[in-house]
């Protein structure tokens, strides 16, 4: 097996290879290989590939690719940390097993922290005792148990009189949930570069019980029901789908698999305030993508807009609309398609104040009111620009984007 190589690159930046390096090319024509079944991820380039909006890890064989956002000139340290916290406010994989200290987020990649957080839940589930199901089964039994299937039974069993092909229901621990948790587990024994990891992922296969294979697809998980008594199975499942759906082996040579997690940044970054602000504005609903019709054809589907983030104040019942971007504007003005689109939001939704929120080099807030139709006064509507920027700390950063925030629409 090779040696494990991590490779750390930020969003929009380009990574060459070495042409006249034997493993640096066969990670090229793996990544095109990849690319050619559609990946958004990234852009071929001459020699080399080109990361767009998209963050987080990409696991070639034994190479990781580590894809950290990048909005201003704190290093890789930080904004590891930062993605990794960010993933787990908005998606809810809060480390309730182990702290923080213990996952090592600054040492650990995006890779690391998922396999650790679906390898405590596991451990969890197997303290708590894996939970029974009712399944319906069909096989040959010694015993008359359940209905005969006559037809198979005949089939089967003409000459062995002592046997019966029935169906039945079996109450037993071999059903979807367990199957699909143990086919993480054997796919984690495969990816898994972690020495401290190895040791828990073997020994959980040891203890978990025998179960069938399955294949997997989003209709497994699509039909999963979730009730109280499996109810503590939701964050390994949900760590489970994200693992097995994006994983892609590679069925001519078994060697360079392919697992990427990837985030969309402009969609965790509008996700992420919105998280924040439900749960730090109190006063306020806060609503995201709250959709509202405006054209209509004369054939076909209606066309509608969904602004990011809307807060209705529950007193007063004013209205705010925030629309959120992942780029640093460096000094610049909002494009015109964005600054028409938060026009249009002050129409449809009443706001009493629209924003553009951007990360930053620097915290500040520059307000601006959009002209008259005749342009010879500026009309009641206002579009303010808000650039946040980083703290020292995640709890201060965020404690920074509600304080921007509030300060805007009191």
């Amino acid at each position: 097996m090779a040696a494990p190589k991590h490779i750390v690159v930020f969003e929009h930046q380009k990574l060459l290879f070495n042409t006249n390096d034997k493993d640096d090319m066969l990670l090229y024509q793996t990544l095109m290989q990849y690319h050619s079944a559609y990946c958004p991820y990234f852009k071929l380039i001459n020699k080399g590939v080109q990361f767009c909006e998209f963050v987080g890890v990409i696991q070639v064989g034994s190479t990781l690719i580590e894809v950290l956002p990048k909005a201003d000139v704190q290093g890789e340290t930080v904004w590891r940390s930062f993605l990794i916290q960010m993933i787990q406010q908005v998606y809810k994989f809060n480390v309730n097993h182990t702290s923080e200290a213990q996952l090592q987020l600054r040492k650990h990649s995006l890779l690391d922290v998922y396999f650790q957080l679906f390898v405590h839940e596991v451990e969890y589930l197997l303290h708590m005792g894996l939970i029974k199901r009712y399944k319906k089964v069909e096989n040959n039994q010694t015993a008359l148990k359940g209905r005969l299937v006559f037809s198979k039974h005949l089939n089967y069993n003409l000459v062995h009189k002592e046997r019966f092909f029935v169906n039945h229901t079996q109450y037993a621990v071999n059903h979807t949930v367990h199957q699909i948790l143990y086919k993480t587990l054997c796919l984690l024994q495969q990816l898994n570069q972690s020495q401290s990891l190895k040791s828990k992922i073997n020994a959980l296969l040891l203890y978990f019980p025998e179960v069938d294979g399955i294949t997997v697809t989003e209709a497994t998980f699509d039909r999963l029901v979730f009730d109280r008594k499996n109810a503590h199975y939701k964050k390994a499942l949900q760590i489970a789908e994200m693992i097995l759906l994006n994983y892609h082996p590679d069925v001519t040579k078994g060697k360079r698999n392919v697992l990427a997690l990837m985030f969309n940044m402009n969609r965790l970054w509008e996700q992420f305030i919105y998280t924040l602000l439900k749960k730090q504005l109190p006063h306020f609903h806060v609503k995201s993508q709250l959709s509202k019709k405006f054209w209509q054809p004369s054939q076909g589907s209606t066309a509608t807009m969904k602004p990011d983030i809307v807060l209705t104040n529950q007193t007063t019942n004013e209205t705010f609309v925030l629309d959120t971007k992942w780029k640093n504007l460096n000094g610049k003005n909002p494009s015109p398609d964005d600054l028409r689109q938060m026009y249009v939001y002050h129409n449809y939704y009443q706001a009493v104040k629209t924003a553009l929120v951007y990360p930053g080099l620097s915290s500040n807030r520059l307000g601006g009111t959009y002209v008259s139709i005749d342009n010879n006064d500026l009309s009641p509507y206002s579009c303010s620009v808000i650039q946040i920027a980083t703290a020292d700390t995640f709890k201060k950063w965020k404690e920074k984007i509600v304080d921007e925030v509030s300060n805007f629409i009191n």
